[in-house]
């Protein structure tokens, strides 16, 4: 974990002193206003260490969920003008573009600006469409009767996902009828405060099916006990390292994040569970996908990767993970492993999606 946090922190303040050298070259105006943009930019991306040392809880929660936003929108904002200016750097030195492209050109600032708007604008657009995916199980195993189950994982509620949102996704969901709701992970974005804030516990009691839910990386982030104490009171059932039976049918193995490396292993949790029954693993993070297919798991539901959120940074989950989103198979076993319904930071979607999974389980 530390390691991944010094290398973000190198890339991040390498990413920053490059993009602000650029736009300090750009901009063609008098050096006051050239300052008071480059440090109006550097102090968007660095309130980003604010949030993340847990600041936002401080401060009255308008005004948290405004400095979250602006603090994780301007990391995407980073990124694509790093590429841009990258990209536009290689093409000078290869003499595609004109070597002064960049220095003192209003126009190439504009063309710039309005492009990145436009982008974020459509990402945005993509965040908030949630994309229903149907998803066909059977087995020969005896079922009570055809089960409809909805999926989701990364909710992510919290300074940026508020109630009225939320309340949305539940409407979309009792749409569906189900028979059961399955949650793999994340629905704590990273402190339990503006959830009861909102009264956000409420609105999962809403839910007209029973939800099963595993814990995710982010409920670490929150404090589990505070988590822990949040499901409750929301009614949601909470598998920790155990399992549940539905109507001497299924079975649901939730197991702990691996952040806890104490956690039970997959074989010790199949060996406490009912023979017989077809059996669904909630696992936050998809690692070691081939453990299920060996103990003969019918299905795992995972989240965690989001795709990357945007692009390119999907290019790096999907060489990260064996399947960092959708639907696979291993043997008998099925996996889904959804990109969530909601999103950490900036709420762009950009080559991924935001989605709920409605399966219908028959023999």
């Amino acid at each position: 974990m530390r390691l991944m946090f010094l290398t973000f922190l190198c890339l991040s303040v390498g990413s920053l002193v490059y993009v602000l050298w650029h736009v300090w070259q750009i901009l063609p105006w008098a050096a006051a206003w050239r300052w008071t943009a480059v440090c109006l930019c550097a102090a968007c991306f660095l309130s980003m260490f604010y949030v993340l040392r847990g600041g936002l809880d401080e401060l009255p929660l308008g005004v948290a969920s405004a400095v979250y936003q602006v603090a994780t929108s301007s990391l995407i904002v980073l990124l694509y003008l790093a590429l841009i200016f990258l990209c536009a750097d290689l093409l000078s030195l290869v003499r595609v573009l004109p070597a002064g492209l960049l220095r003192s050109n209003g126009a190439a600032a504009l063309g710039i600006s309005l492009g990145l708007a436009v982008l974020l604008l459509w990402g945005n657009v993509r965040h908030h469409h949630k994309v229903r995916v149907p998803l066909s199980l059977t087995t020969e195993k005896p079922l009570a009767k055809d089960y409809k189950i909805v999926m989701m994982s990364d909710l992510h509620l919290g300074y940026h996902h508020r109630r009225g949102e939320f309340a949305r996704w539940v409407d979309l969901v009792n749409a569906e009828h189900p028979d059961l709701i399955l949650i793999a992970g994340d629905i704590i974005d990273g402190s339990v405060r503006p959830l009861l804030a909102d009264g956000m516990a409420e609105e999962f009691r809403r839910l007209r099916a029973p939800v099963y839910a595993c814990l995710g990386n982010h409920e670490y982030y929150s404090r589990v006990p505070k988590a822990r104490a949040f499901y409750e009171e929301a009614g949601i059932h909470l598998l920790v390292d155990t399992c549940a039976v539905i109507d001497d049918a299924l079975c649901i193995i939730g197991r702990d994040d691996r952040t806890n490396a104490a956690r039970h292993s997959l074989a010790e949790l199949k060996e406490k569970a009912p023979e017989g029954l077809y059996t669904f693993v909630l696992d936050h993070q998809p690692y070691h996908l081939e453990r299920a297919e060996r103990l003969g798991i019918d299905f795992q539901l995972s989240g965690h990767t989001h795709r990357g959120q945007v692009w390119p940074i999907s290019w790096l989950t999907d060489w990260m993970y064996e399947c960092s989103f959708g639907p696979w198979q291993r043997g008998e076993t099925r996996y889904y492993v959804s990109s969530g319904i909601g999103i950490w930071g900036g709420k762009f979607r950009i080559g991924t999606q935001s989605e709920y999974i409605v399966a219908t389980l028959s023999r």
